[in-house]
């Protein structure tokens, strides 16, 4: 295994634009990691310096404490699997998996071991001698990922891998890079923009946004204490609703304009008297059947889910949009023929603690 090292690392296209700014990031041996974030933030072009694709503008860049910047590719020992496979559409799953050690020379005896090893570890041993048309997406993706396995490379690195798929097949494939990670504890870069393969592979992500890195953390941090308000309405599905106001002069209200006011858990004290944004999941709302003590609340749209179904409407007098995680689908104040521009109320039931400036 390998530690990944990126110091002071940026990119920029002729001196002029710079896409990415200098970033430093230390990848623990056997750590997995997602960069994550919207199309154009730089992710996939940091991908391709580590693998040295791309040059690097200033910074270093280190693989197993050794210096790689100046590097090949084929010399930083690692591997990567792309959102297309890939593959040699003329040769056979094992010929596609033992081509890159065939032209490194490696003996027929030895290829063939690690091609078994890797065909075993994948579940791809009765489809050998088939061609990529022959099989499906994620059939596919697994030759790739075997492809890469082979190697035994010092560092893995995903460029979109599931991206091709389909719903219900990236959800399985997910669960199968798990698995492959924890059987092989090799140090993994993974790019994705899609936050619930971040969310659910990694050990640590990396949100990004136009070639910065606003945060980086647990899955579970970066979910309940994002470090921006990039970060809080980035990560989450449906998005944190960003409310626009300002603490009260004693710190125990948050103040919309017109008559709102939302009561806060506790008093915050170091905001007194500020105007912040205020972020509330969708989850942490629910219907109230009381009116005292809630917010009236206009309905515009419902989405119907199955297990959660999300309410789209406004609070109070500004045009401010939200969704609402509600988790019985029966309840009759949330059927269509019900609310359907009707007021309803609702209540936090989550203490609103987290102010972000």
């Amino acid at each position: 295994m390998a530690g990944l090292k990126l110091q002071a690392v940026s990119k920029s296209w002729d001196n002029k634009t710079q896409v990415i700014q200098p970033l430093t990031l230390d990848v623990a041996d056997g750590e997995f990691i997602v960069m994550v974030g919207p199309s154009g933030c730089g992710k996939s072009t940091l991908l391709r310096m580590v693998a040295g694709l791309e040059r690097v503008t200033s910074g270093d860049i280190w693989i197993d404490r050794q210096r790689v910047t100046e590097m090949e590719p084929k010399e930083r020992g690692i591997a990567m699997v792309f959102q297309n496979y890939a593959l040699y559409p003329h040769m056979s799953v094992e010929e596609n998996m033992a081509w890159g050690l065939k032209i490194r020379g490696m003996g027929k005896a030895h290829i063939q071991q690690k091609v078994a090893e890797a065909a075993r570890i994948l579940e791809l041993d009765g489809l050998l001698k088939r061609r990529p048309r022959e099989l499906s997406g994620g059939q596919r993706q697994r030759v790739a990922m075997g492809r890469a396995i082979v190697r035994d490379p010092a560092v893995f690195l995903f460029d979109e891998p599931l991206s091709n798929l389909d719903a219900k097949l990236r959800v399985q494939m997910r669960l199968e890079l798990q698995q492959l990670h924890r059987r092989l504890k090799t140090t993994s870069l993974y790019v994705t923009h899609d936050q619930v393969e971040a969310m659910t592979l990694a050990q640590r992500v990396m949100v990004m946004n136009k070639g910065v890195a606003e945060q980086i953390g647990t899955p579970v941090e970066v979910y309940e204490r994002p470090a921006t308000r990039f970060v809080a309405s980035f990560i989450g599905s449906p998005a944190m609703n960003l409310l626009e106001g300002k603490i009260s002069a004693d710190g125990t209200r948050f103040e919309l304009e017109g008559t709102m006011a939302l009561p806060l858990g506790g008093m915050q004290n170091s905001h007194r008297g500020r105007a912040v944004t205020l972020g509330i999941r969708p989850e942490h709302i629910a219907l109230s059947s009381q009116t005292a003590g809630g917010i009236p609340f206009m309905v515009d749209t419902l989405e119907m889910l199955g297990a959660d179904n999300l309410v789209h409407g406004r609070w109070g007098e500004q045009k401010w949009w939200c969704a609402l995680g509600i988790r019985n689908a029966r309840n009759p104040a949330v059927r269509y023929g019900c609310i359907c521009l009707k007021t309803i109320c609702i209540s936090l039931i989550k203490k609103m603690d987290n102010v972000y400036e």
